[in-house]
């Protein structure tokens, strides 16, 4: 019986041969952690080490409340600096380079074959470049500052396979909405998730990044796709790290196959208050809104921006609504200034803000008030989640979220 992806990948770590279930001690190759480093200094030293045992292992990227949005937040951010300053911690981004998962395949943390663990539920985000890439607790973090090593459980993968030719500006988001809606947001509890077909061959990777990143949503501990041409020429621009592309065999036992055809799709929501309560935008429309969230580590690249421009183009925001345009990156900030695209969500009546989380953890810049319903092109929509539990947040693609700023409800953009 041949091997799945994450069966072949830490058994590689663990040197020897692994099956699902089975728990292995592994040397991750990248460690990542934001703004919760600081609480993870605090424990990394209750340990009673006083030297981090590798520290170009760790990238450490500010991004969940940036600028400080008070002053515990300043503090936080303070005792990173000096922390990362102390241990010798090179690979370290402050306030004005972007949000972490994005940050780290930029600036080439992120490779196929490698296994990266990090202390965001995100973390999954790289397999899509052919990573094994799961998040992990701030203890579990600390215990790996302090000795290089962590025990993980292999998972067990389910195969997404998802043909079919994506109807016009229908994205990533739309699919994942409708996954997620088929399996549910705990159909994946602690399983890789591997997306493959002939619709994700043919995706991008900006694409494929979101899949990957809300395989958490669905409970995984990692996401996967397999590594092609367009991911090593990307991978090969920002890194000349030597790797080792790993890859399901043929014949791997798989937990579960579920088949999509994406032939039909239609702009997915995702209703309050789970990622899961999902159905086309048809059935919610005219629904009032008050603000769009547009950003985040699923939804805030320069293929989002591009897929709204001809929306905001001459046209006006709703004045019942506020747009809060958060790009993922200073990097991807720059590609949208060089375009003008800056200028035109200005004219539109967005308000433009620097590359970070925002709002999405409720940390900052932008909480909703009780009552108030925003559509928001990133990953989670609990109670609470926008900082607000008596607010109400819809979850979209990008596409769908600006078009329901220019309607101040929510829209079907085939409507345009």
């Amino acid at each position: 019986m041949g091997k799945t992806f994450s069966e072949k990948i830490l058994g590689k770590k663990a040197g020897k041969p692994v099956v699902a279930g089975e728990i292995v001690e592994i040397e991750p190759d990248v460690a990542m952690s934001h703004d919760n480093t600081a609480a993870i200094s605090q424990s990394f030293y209750e340990i009673g080490v006083d030297k981090v045992y590798n520290p170009d292992m760790h990238v450490v990227i500010l991004d969940h409340a940036t600028p400080a949005a008070n002053s515990k937040f300043a503090q936080n951010h303070k005792d990173i600096r000096e922390f990362v300053a102390k241990q010798g911690i090179k690979n370290f981004y402050d306030v004005n380079v972007g949000i972490c998962h994005q940050v780290m395949h930029e600036q080439g943390h992120v490779w196929p074959g490698a296994v990266i663990v990090g202390s965001d539920s995100h973390t999954t985000s790289y397999g899509a470049y052919g990573a094994f890439s799961a998040g992990i607790g701030r203890s579990e973090m600390a215990v790996i500052m302090a000795r290089g090593k962590i025990w993980l459980r292999v998972p067990e993968t389910i195969k997404i396979h998802v043909a079919g030719k994506l109807p016009a500006h229908i994205t990533a988001k739309d699919l994942v909405l409708k996954i997620a809606k088929e399996i549910g947001a705990d159909g994946a509890l602690y399983k890789a998730i591997e997306f493959c077909g002939p619709t994700i061959e043919q995706m991008s990777l900006s694409g494929r990044f979101v899949l990957a990143n809300m395989a958490a949503e669905l409970g995984a501990k990692n996401g996967y796709v397999a590594p092609d041409e367009k991911t090593l020429e990307y991978i090969k621009s920002v890194t000349d790290k030597e790797f080792e592309i790993v890859m399901s065999d043929d014949d791997a036992e798989f937990d579960q196959i579920v088949n999509i055809d994406v032939t039909n799709l239609e702009p997915m929501i995702a209703k309050p208050h789970t990622v899961d309560n999902v159905c086309p935008v048809s059935e919610v429309k005219g629904t009032k809104i008050h603000q769009v969230f547009f950003g985040s580590c699923t939804n805030g690249r320069y293929e989002d921006f591009e897929d709204i421009i001809d929306i905001i183009d001459g046209r006006k925001i709703h004045p019942a609504v506020r747009m809060l345009v958060f790009p993922a990156s200073m990097k991807v900030y720059k590609q949208i200034l060089q375009q003008g695209w800056v200028e035109k969500l200005v004219d539109f009546g967005a308000v433009v803000m620097n590359p970070g989380c925002g709002p999405c953890m409720g940390n900052h810049a932008g909480i909703l008030a009780d009552g108030e319903i925003c559509v928001a092109t990133s990953n989670r929509n609990f109670k609470g989640r926008l900082g607000n539990n008596n607010a109400f947040v819809y979850l979209a693609s990008p596409r769908t979220a600006a078009w329901c700023a220019v309607k101040g409800e929510i829209a079907d953009f085939r409507e345009m």
